[in-house]
């Protein structure tokens, strides 16, 4: 698995707490966080610093970080 920085991963993990893992619904939450600076100030700059771009050229490489961080999450968390 290829590197996830933290603040992305629990950007990620914000955004689908609020509105699920469905596609294009958790991709339209996280336009509106990142938007809006609602998840520690992060904005479209500062995530496309950490690797994610919501463009529509790189939708197949968020829905990836979008499960990465989703299946890191699932595997420290207590079965």
């Amino acid at each position: 698995m290829d590197y996830l920085d933290p603040q992305l991963k629990d950007f990620i993990l914000f955004c689908v707490e609020r509105r699920g893992r469905e596609w294009p619904t958790l991709y339209d939450e996280m336009a509106m966080v990142a938007g809006g600076r609602l998840f520690r100030g992060l904005g479209y700059t500062e995530l496309r610093q950490l690797g994610l771009s919501l463009g529509v050229n790189s939708v197949d490489k968020t829905l990836q970080l979008v499960e990465q961080a989703i299946t890191q999450d699932q595997q420290i968390q207590p079965s």
